[in-house]
């Protein structure tokens, strides 16, 4: 992670999302941009939580772990989103993992300088409050999704996820193979089930598949496969 104070560029950034009212002018000099590189952990769950982020460029993947040690993929996100918020508005420890699936920047908050300069603030009251209850929408959404679509539907929507940034047009990510369990509990079927879909989608010539890592090699084929992707 890297911390830059660079008030062009929040500036620029607070335009183009139209935030520049939400943080009032006793906040906006607390505002810093931060840097994450590809797979790195943005916050981690269980730790104490201190920032309130703004998503404003790049991929993020949000998961959980159990106590076992298993992990599930609840999300991917791009910009606008945030992340802290509800831990912001309940006191609680981080709930999931954030991690970069492509280089990100977010724009950080304080906690502190929130309570200080933000709890009256109408305007940054009514963006957590919209920003929390679209959570909860696609979360229900998401649910439904899983329950109403076939697998092949479910798995190349997921492989959209996580191969590709709308806010960077460089970026080509690839799943692990070594991840293809998290991938089968995420979408709702058995480890079994997503091999045989992915020796599918080979053969079909959508993906490629080594020892460690699937490439998406056709991308218009498998968004009309997948329609609506679910998972942003």
């Amino acid at each position: 992670m890297k911390e830059k104070q660079d008030s062009d560029k929040i500036a620029h950034y607070l335009q183009a999302f139209q935030l520049k009212s939400v943080f009032s002018d006793a906040i906006k000099p607390s505002l810093s941009l931060y840097s994450f590189e590809q797979g790195e952990p943005v916050c981690t769950q269980g730790e104490p939580s201190q920032y309130l982020y703004v998503l404003v460029k790049g991929k993020i993947k949000i998961y959980t772990t159990s106590a076992e040690g298993r992990t599930l993929v609840i999300s991917f996100k791009t910009p606008l989103e945030v992340i802290g918020d509800i831990e912001y508005i309940r006191s609680i420890d981080i709930i999931n993992t954030v991690e970069a699936v492509s280089a990100v920047t977010m724009i950080g908050i304080p906690y502190r300088e929130l309570k200080k300069h933000g709890s009256d603030h109408a305007p940054l009251l009514q963006f957590l409050l919209e920003i929390i209850t679209q959570k909860f929408f696609i979360k229900s959404h998401s649910m439904s999704f899983n329950l109403m679509h076939p697998v092949e539907v479910r798995l190349a929507s997921y492989l959209l996820s996580v191969s590709f940034d709308e806010t960077d047009s460089l970026f080509r990510g690839h799943l692990r193979v070594s991840g293809l369990k998290d991938v089968a509990n995420f979408i709702g079927t058995s480890y079994r089930h997503v091999n045989r879909i992915l020796q599918k989608f080979g053969t079909e010539g959508l993906i490629e598949r080594n020892r460690e890592f699937i490439v998406v090699k056709d991308r218009s084929r498998l968004s009309a496969l997948a329609g609506e992707n679910m998972y942003e």
